[in-house]
């Protein structure tokens, strides 16, 4: 048996440091809360996906992004978490404009990338 093609997906995030990691989810991403746990607090990341936000002791973030979004328009909301202190990354050779927006050579999609406080890489898609 697969899994079913409408089956709902649960994202998850580790994190060393819960006690940052929540008021940055819920308050400068404004993700809803949508419960906590011993194990994870849990956000509505849109479209009813769960994330679950999972504490462990010693956790170092990977390279890779682990979760993202898309948006309607990148700059607009690059622009809104910026306002809010979030830092988005500049990576050597991929001719990003000053918001940290890269511009998909072919497909025209556009990406930004940030961290959350324990490092781990999100980000930003417009498509399109």
């Amino acid at each position: 048996m697969s899994l079913p093609a409408n089956a709902p997906p649960v994202v998850f995030i580790l994190t060393s440091a819960r006690d940052l990691a929540v008021p940055f989810y819920r308050d400068v991403l404004g993700l809803r809360l949508m419960g906590e746990d011993g194990y994870a607090a849990t956000f509505d990341m849109g479209n009813r996906t769960p994330l679950r936000l999972t504490a462990v002791e010693g956790h170092h973030p990977g390279a890779h992004t682990v979760a993202g979004w898309h948006v309607a328009d990148i700059a607009a909301t690059v622009d809104a978490l910026s306002a809010k202190g979030v830092l988005f990354k500049i990576y050597e050779g991929f001719d990003q404009d000053a918001r940290g927006v890269w511009s998909v050579p072919e497909g025209g999609a556009k990406i930004a990338w940030f961290e959350d406080p324990d490092g781990n890489l999100l980000s930003l898609t417009q498509i399109g």
